[in-house]
């Protein structure tokens, strides 16, 4: 068994760890991301997040992008973060929701000073947060404070039989420990949903989990279409899941055994220490966007067919059985387990390397998707622009 249970980390003000030291450029809306990436050039050790939304949304569809926007400035990854928007009102409102981790934080409006003037002022900014950063100290942190999040993505056979329970195996180690897990994907546990509700810790959790399933299907149905062709995925049934159900039977082998103690909405943080259910999309990329936004510092990514996905802010550690997405896609994939399917590896034996690789990653050792250039940061949107 895995004996160790602390890593080489960094202590945010607020008290929450972190495997990662970035400052950040974060763009309110699409119109910004010029000026976002005119920062970056100036200051290439800051990261920039452009994406392609921010303008005429409302209601819970622009609430969910300013929280998913705030969450992802206040991860623990972060170390600092510039803010870039067209209007003042709406730059601001993401700096004071950053600033209340105690966090370096600034932000600049384009309006009024066009972009020459904001990048010069933006990036004199970034310079500074990046040289501070650079001096803060790592130190040993315990695994109970961590935040970490899981999903699968291009499953198959495998999966379900191998990848997924061993990191429901390590997802176990993990809550036994005090930590906290992030699992979603709501659309890929239909089939599998009273399975999840049966874990729920009581009523109440149990009632909100079951509301988001419902409220998804119900979604669904009311545009008139079906899932097929989107879930199954055309790489799932490539790889043999041919129904919803036996990809969400699979899906949710890794999530372990334990209780599940909350549910909550997209891009809410935890507030449980425990395994937590978050309503989210299934999407690759816009899945872990959602889980750094909830204050992700690493996570666990498992492939049957072999998915590429990484995120600007949180480590995405890839593995898979498949002994043929390990030859083929090897330079993507930093866990090899294809030894449970040859019997040359235990279940337990492969959580265990899971974990192993896990602390090596939170102690900065950079993931094949970092290593990469993997850096993709997608907003999930509810509806259409007003």
């Amino acid at each position: 068994m895995m004996e160790r249970d602390t890593f080489l980390g960094y202590r945010r003000q607020n008290g929450a760890v972190a495997s990662r030291n970035y400052v950040v450029i974060i763009p309110i809306d699409d119109l910004s991301n010029a000026a976002v990436e005119g920062v970056a050039r100036i200051v290439p050790g800051a990261l920039p997040l452009p994406h392609p939304y921010g303008r005429l949304q409302f209601g819970d569809d622009l609430d969910l992008h300013f929280r998913t926007l705030i969450g992802t400035g206040s991860n623990p990854n972060v170390a600092a973060a510039v803010v870039i928007g067209i209007e003042p009102n709406w730059t601001n409102r993401v700096v004071e929701g950053i600033s209340a981790t105690g966090k370096p934080v600034a932000g600049f409006s384009i309006e009024g000073h066009g972009d020459t003037e904001t990048v010069a002022r933006a990036a004199a900014t970034a310079r500074q947060f990046l040289q501070d950063a650079s001096e803060l100290a790592k130190q040993r942190l315990p695994i109970a404070d961590a935040v970490v999040s899981i999903k699968c993505g291009e499953s198959d056979t495998t999966s379900g039989l191998a990848s997924n329970p061993a990191v429901g195996v390590a997802v176990d180690w993990l809550i036994d420990r005090n930590a906290t897990v992030i699992f979603g994907e709501t659309s890929e546990i239909t089939g599998a949903e009273h399975m999840i509700a049966a874990r729920c810790v009581n009523e109440e959790v149990r009632d909100a989990y079951l509301a988001f399933h419902e409220g998804y299907q119900h979604f669904i149905k009311s545009t008139g279409f079906d899932l097929l062709g989107s879930q199954p995925t055309q790489g799932n049934i490539a790889g043999g899941l041919t129904t919803i159900e036996e990809k969400a039977l699979g899906n949710i082998q890794k999530t372990g055994r334990r209780p599940v103690v909350d549910a909550l909405a997209p891009a809410v943080a935890p507030s449980k220490k425990g395994l937590n259910f978050m309503d989210s999309s299934s999407a690759a990329a816009e899945f872990i966007t959602l889980m750094g936004a909830a204050g992700s510092v690493f996570h666990f990514f498992t492939t049957g067919q072999g998915n590429i996905v990484g995120n600007p802010i949180v480590p995405v550690l890839k593995t898979t059985a498949n002994p043929h997405t390990r030859e083929s896609m090897a330079e993507h994939i930093d866990v090899d387990l294809t030894g449970l399917l040859t019997l040359e590896m235990s279940l337990e034996q492969a959580g265990q390397a899971l974990l192993a690789q896990m602390f090596r990653t939170l102690d900065g050792r950079l993931t094949a998707a970092e290593v990469l250039g993997h850096r993709e940061f997608v907003l999930t949107r509810l509806y259409r622009s007003a």
